[in-house]
């Protein structure tokens, strides 16, 4: 089978025209080398609309609602904010987002307004067309076959989503198709999918030469370029827990699925290096609300957006 535009070609295209651009988006946030605060909430608070609404907030409102974000990270009720709490705040931040992102996908998919997502329907929502391949014909063209790999496994994800073999894929497993790293009954598929990619040998386990892929050393080198000493590293120090050279599938999960707690940890670090005014490595209402602007434009409050969604301000959770 021949395709008309090249999926896997022109996603080469984008990705290249997105790097080309990081450029700029990086002269806009650190102009002269100095963090603009504004441009995270105009980058991060989800487009214009919510920068004005957020522009609305009188100051009185912004505080009411930042105050009761902070007693909602509080777990405690102390009085002060910790690093753990920041943390596990943010990486609860980012779980929601990601589901009510999921959910806005899910309308956008359903075609037909049935309440169920079909692999027709997901096809033509991410490429105009139904593509079928067949699993046991590989095809000559490189950039197409590659194409073709990833569409299968696509396919597998979701039939494994598919908890009811029902036609489609009702919100709950499309939320277990688009991440299935949230979902316990996805697990098992991950580690599989993840095993069969890079364990070449099959022991069911991944060699640091098989989780550094096709890398071979240049002959006429002394060392290893820098890029493999920090996946070296990586390796040895951050996954591989039992240190016996290899990483076995519970391991394998914290290389393939996105790390959000290192990220939200950083954050939370950052936020107390920042606005601890007494150094007692942690945060006051006071200390908060003395360095408003720089919490509102953190991950904290997902760059303000949180002052906005009831989910996060309202009394309950």
């Amino acid at each position: 089978m021949r395709l008309g535009p090249r999926p896997a070609a022109l996603g080469l295209l984008l990705l290249c025209a997105a790097v080309a651009s990081a450029g700029d988006a990086e002269e806009l946030h650190y102009p002269q080398g100095e963090h603009r605060s504004d441009y995270d909430r105009e980058a991060l608070l989800g487009g214009q609309e919510e920068v004005d609404e957020y522009v609305k907030l009188s100051p009185e409102e912004q505080h009411k609602r930042l105050k009761s974000i902070i007693k909602k990270i509080d777990l405690d009720s102390d009085g002060f904010l910790t690093e753990s709490e920041l943390s596990s705040w943010i990486q609860m931040s980012f779980k929601h987002y990601a589901m009510q992102e999921a959910k806005q996908q899910f309308v956008e998919y359903d075609k037909n307004s049935d309440g169920s997502v079909s692999w027709d329907e997901y096809n033509i929502q991410m490429y105009d067309r139904v593509i079928d391949f067949d699993e046991n014909t590989a095809l000559d063209d490189a950039e197409e076959e590659s194409f073709r790999q990833l569409h299968l496994k696509d396919k597998k994800r979701f039939e494994k989503a598919n908890q009811d073999a029902g036609p489609g894929l009702n919100l709950e497993e499309f939320i277990a198709f688009e991440h299935p790293e949230e979902v316990d009954y996805m697990m098992e598929f991950v580690i599989q999918e993840a095993l069969e990619e890079h364990d070449k040998n099959g022991d069911g386990f991944v060699s640091l030469e098989e989780f550094l892929g096709d890398y071979r050393r240049d002959p006429t080198a002394n060392e290893d370029p820098e890029w493999i000493l920090v996946e070296k590293d990586r390796f040895l120090n951050d996954y591989d827990k039992d240190t016996d050279g290899r990483l076995d599938p519970q391991e394998l999960l914290s290389w393939v699925v996105p790390n959000n707690q290192g990220i939200a940890q950083e954050e939370a670090l950052h936020l107390i290096d920042e606005m601890d005014l007494n150094s007692d490595r942690k945060l006051s209402e006071a200390e908060i609300l003395e360095n408003q602007d720089l919490f509102l434009t953190s991950e904290a409050t997902d760059y303000g957006r949180q002052l906005h969604d009831e989910y996060f301000y309202h009394d309950e959770l």
